[in-house]
């Protein structure tokens, strides 16, 4: 989209809201516009932006975002200490939580091996889950089924299985309410290694 037709304080605002992933230099437009016309939302959402960015910050021991160090998860009594689940980014602690079923602990990576961004697991969150596994029965790999995903679930298993702790993965499959002619083949295949008796 061209700026150069835009004030360049404007022109720097569909910019930057551009950079925000999903949002492309039209909607980025849009944005600018309503913001513009609304200084009130606008200035609300700069002070909670700012605010977020001062009070959020990692938990020492998950590395989930949190406003506490510890994290309440992690000091909670009753959640499950011989469950560790280890999810890609803090998005997916919350995204398992609203189905409540999970009642272990939880190991954010903040992101998964991707040679191609130059993304190793020294990038990553692993050296805190190492000395966090004391008690841990069973680990848990909750990435997405990408192949980056596929490859730091790997590279994670082979450190752990020498420790003697079970890990597993989350089934991959179906969604409920899904419709199998429209499904591509990975997850099929996927949903027939997962399946269960009834």
């Amino acid at each position: 989209m061209d700026f150069l037709n835009y004030p360049q304080p404007l022109a720097d605002l569909i910019s930057g809201l551009a950079r925000l992933p999903g949002i492309g230099p039209k909607t980025a437009g849009r944005l600018a516009f309503y913001l513009l016309g609304q200084p009130q939302v606008a200035e609300n959402l700069a002070e909670v932006i700012i605010k977020a960015q001062q009070n959020i910050k990692q938990c020492s021991v998950c590395s989930n975002y949190t406003d506490q160090d510890p994290c309440p998860i992690c000091i909670s009594e009753k959640r499950d200490r011989s469950l560790l689940c280890i999810v890609e980014q803090p998005r997916d602690v919350a995204a398992l939580e609203k189905t409540r079923e999970f009642r272990g602990l939880y190991h954010v990576l903040h992101g998964v091996i991707s040679p191609l961004e130059g993304i190793g697991p020294e990038q990553l969150t692993v050296s805190k889950l190492l000395p966090r596994l004391e008690g841990v029965k069973e680990v848990i790999m909750a990435l997405n089924p990408t192949v980056e995903g596929e490859a730091t679930a790997m590279y994670v298993s082979k450190l752990l299985k020498p420790l003697g702790i079970r890990v597993t993965r989350l089934a991959h499959g179906l969604p409920v309410g899904g419709d199998l002619e429209y499904a591509d083949e990975i997850t099929i295949a996927r949903a027939l290694e997962g399946r269960r008796q009834i």
